[in-house]
This record gives C-alpha cells, sequence and structure tokens, in this order.
C-alpha cells in the first residue's frame, strides 16, 4: 500500500499536469474583452411605475456603448403603456446622452445620465425628459447582471397548451390565444359578434407584451365549440400560438362520467343534465330549484334554488343559492366521457315576504377570494353517485 502512495505521489511530483487535468478553473472574462452587463431598475423613475432595462456593453470596466430601454403608464394610474428604447452616447466613459422617441405615442425623449462605480454598485444621476415632462433621477446601489443571468430571467409562459391529452391540467372552456401587436386590433375585431368572452385583463398590454411584440389574448367559450375557435384562431393573420389555459375548473369538485346516457347525437343533452344536477343539488342543499340558465357564450349552467334563512326565523327571511356548473367532454376530440364541475355556494340573504321589506347589507358569500367556501353538503360526491361518476385522485393524479 505504501509502494501504490508513493508511485502515484512520484507521478504527480514529475507530471503535476496530469494531477490538474480534469479540474477546471473558474472562468473569468480576459482583460479588454467585450461583455455585455445588465440593470433591471432605476430606482423612482415614473414614482416607481417604470419598467427599466439599461444594457451595457463594456471592455474591461469601460462602457463603450449602452442602450436604455423603458416602459412607463401614459398617465399616473394608466394601464396603457408606452416605450422608448434609446442608444446612448457615451461620453468620458460615465455620462450617457441620448434622444429618441416613444415607440406609442411618439413622444420626444431626451436622456441625460451620470453613471458612477460605488464599490461593486453603481450610481445613476441626471434626467429623462418625455414630451414636456422632466423626470430627475437619482439612483444607487444599483447591481449588475450577466447576460445570462438577466435572460434566464425574462422566460415567461402564458399556459397556453396547443394539445392536451386532457383537461385534468387545463381547463375545457378557456384558452389563449397569442398574436402579434400589429395583429392584434384585427383579431380582436373578428371576435365581434362571437359567442365567445374576452378577459379584460388580457387587453392591457403589459411591458413584457410590448418588448415581446406579442399579447395574449385570455378567451372563454363553451367547451363544445373551444376546438373549433382554437383552429380558427391559429389560421388568423399574426397568430403565434393558441390553446387551452387554466380557467374555472377545479379537479377537487369535478367528477367524470360514461357520455353515452347525456348525449343526443354528438352534442350534450343539457335539459337532461340539468335536471339530474337540480334534483341532487336540490337535496343537498335542502333549498327548492328556482331557475336554471345556459350561459349561450361560456357554455356554464348557472342554477338557483331558494330555502328559509337560520339567521332570524321570525323575519322569514329567504336565502338564495346559486351554483354554477360546467360539463365538456373530458379531453379534446372523440371520447366517451364527460367531466361535470362545480363550483361552491354563493349564498345571499334577503327579505321576499309581502309588504314592507328589510333591507340588508350582507354581501354574497361563497368561494369569493379571501373568504371561506360555503359548504355544500357534500355535493360533490352526490353528484358522483348519480352520474356514476369518478372523483379525481390529487395525491396519485388519476381518476379513482
Amino acid at each position: 500500500m505504501r509502494v501504490r502512495f508513493l508511485l502515484l505521489l512520484g507521478l504527480a511530483t514529475v507530471s503535476p499536469s496530469l494531477a490538474f487535468a480534469q479540474m477546471k478553473l473558474p472562468s473569468k472574462t480576459a482583460p479588454g474583452a467585450t461583455e455585455t452587463r445588465y440593470f433591471t431598475a432605476l430606482d423612482g423613475l415614473m414614482d416607481g411605475n417604470a419598467d427599466v432595462v439599461l444594457k451595457e456593453t463594456r471592455q474591461g470596466k469601460n462602457v463603450i456603448a449602452a442602450t436604455l430601454d423603458v416602459c412607463y403608464p401614459v398617465a399616473k394610474g394608466s394601464d396603457r403603456k408606452d416605450r422608448f428604447v434609446a442608444n446612448l452616447a457615451v461620453l468620458n466613459g460615465q455620462n450617457l446622452t441620448g434622444t429618441t422617441q416613444s415607440l406609442g405615442d411618439k413622444q420626444p425623449v431626451i436622456v441625460k445620465l451620470s453613471r458612477k462605480p460605488v464599490g461593486d454598485t453603481f450610481e445613476f444621476r441626471g434626467q429623462i425628459t418625455i414630451g414636456q415632462t422632466v423626470t430627475e433621477v437619482t439612483s444607487t446601489d444599483n447591481s449588475d447582471l450577466s447576460e445570462k443571468e438577466y435572460l434566464d430571467n425574462q422566460t415567461s409562459d402564458d399556459g397556453i397548451t396547443p394539445a392536451p391529452k386532457d383537461f385534468t391540467d387545463v381547463s375545457p372552456e378557456a384558452f389563449g390565444v397569442r398574436v402579434k401587436l400589429d395583429a392584434a386590433l384585427d383579431f380582436l375585431k373578428s371576435l365581434k359578434g362571437e359567442a365567445v368572452e374576452v378577459g379584460l385583463s388580457s387587453l392591457s398590454i403589459s411591458c413584457d407584451a410590448l418588448r415581446a411584440g406579442e399579447q395574449t389574448i385570455n378567451l372563454t367559450a363553451d367547451p363544445e365549440r373551444t376546438a373549433a375557435l382554437i383552429a380558427k384562431a391559429k389560421s388568423m393573420p399574426g397568430v403565434v400560438a393558441a390553446g387551452w389555459t387554466s380557467g374555472s375548473v377545479e379537479m377537487d369538485r369535478t367528477i367524470r362520467f360514461a357520455a353515452a346516457e347525456w348525449r343526443d347525437g354528438d352534442k350534450i343533452n343539457r335539459d337532461k343534465i340539468a335536471t339530474a344536477i337540480s334534483a341532487v343539488l336540490s337535496r343537498t342543499l335542502a333549498a327548492k330549484p328556482a331557475g336554471a340558465d345556459w350561459d349561450a357564450n361560456t357554455g356554464k349552467l348557472t342554477l338557483t334554488f331558494k330555502r328559509p334563512s337560520p339567521i332570524y326565523p321570525p323575519l322569514a327571511l329567504t336565502e338564495s343559492v346559486e351554483v354554477t356548473a360546467l360539463v365538456s367532454p373530458d379531453k379534446p376530440g372523440a371520447t366517451d366521457r364527460l367531466m361535470l364541475w362545480i363550483s361552491s355556494p354563493v349564498i345571499t340573504t334577503s327579505d321576499e315576504g309581502t309588504g314592507p321589506k328589510l333591507n340588508l347589507s350582507e354581501e354574497s358569500t361563497g368561494d369569493e377570494e379571501g373568504g371561506e367556501p360555503k359548504d355544500d353538503n357534500g355535493s360533490v360526491e352526490a353528484l358522483a353517485k348519480e352520474f356514476k361518476g369518478q372523483r379525481w385522485d390529487a395525491d396519485k393524479s388519476v381518476w379513482k
């Protein structure tokens, strides 16, 4: 053993390159080499509402070129954004100046910044003028990123799944269309008169969308028509991607069942399904059916029930219980199974007696954000039994 050790030691002494041949030393930028660095914030710009990217090209420690990309609200509190990209001249190594105009409103832009290294961080001071508005810049303690770090932070997921295997990770009624900005208006106009709902928030063009040149429009439609709408969208000018996204369906409130009994030909028998759901929920909610309405745009069924309120019995107040349901194939394309999702109940209380009414200020309660869902007394399980269906096992990601 000792002989082997001495032999190895001798080899390392005679030929040290053998010992270190497999070691990789940390890579460093060679002196005088060109590299790109990024700053992704300038404090206080546009009251802190601006999205800023300052790209610097450096040779050693010297800045030889810079580009300032600023996305900002067109007015205080506005959701509409404008953006400018200014190529900056570098004077004396630390002064950055340039002019351009904003891409949307064509406002003239003047940039005058001084740049100062402070230890491992950087300080920027100066002015940015957009139109007649002058913004003073005082931004300290700024750290820069390498190009790899910057690009890694730019990855984003719009949630579009063009060909899902089923509707367990995406929702059958919800889909998205990513379209180039210069084609977005024509695409939206094509939806006028169409039985489809457009997500209002997706009409606001974000800074990420302005930089990418593409906008994702979120839509909702009857699950029996979403596949055709997605196919149509893919054929339209400027559309980059289209497919299903997440929506209202939550798997813990969804059942899957055989379709044959609940179809007329290739169409879902909605009257039969609505009657069956209403009968089950009237038992579990201890309430009388008071209405059923299918939404022509989204294909959702809204069921209403009424029951005496237990809050103050002598007043004979009435609780209205509203439940939303959605029935769809369990996956795109041909299938012999359907899915049924129901919402948690939303309950309102009112005075529906004769004569003068008591005005109540109670707001709706149910599965609203920040509130606890109301107990539906086992409604999902009861529906599973009625439809001879399966529940979703979230732990094993299978139907059971």
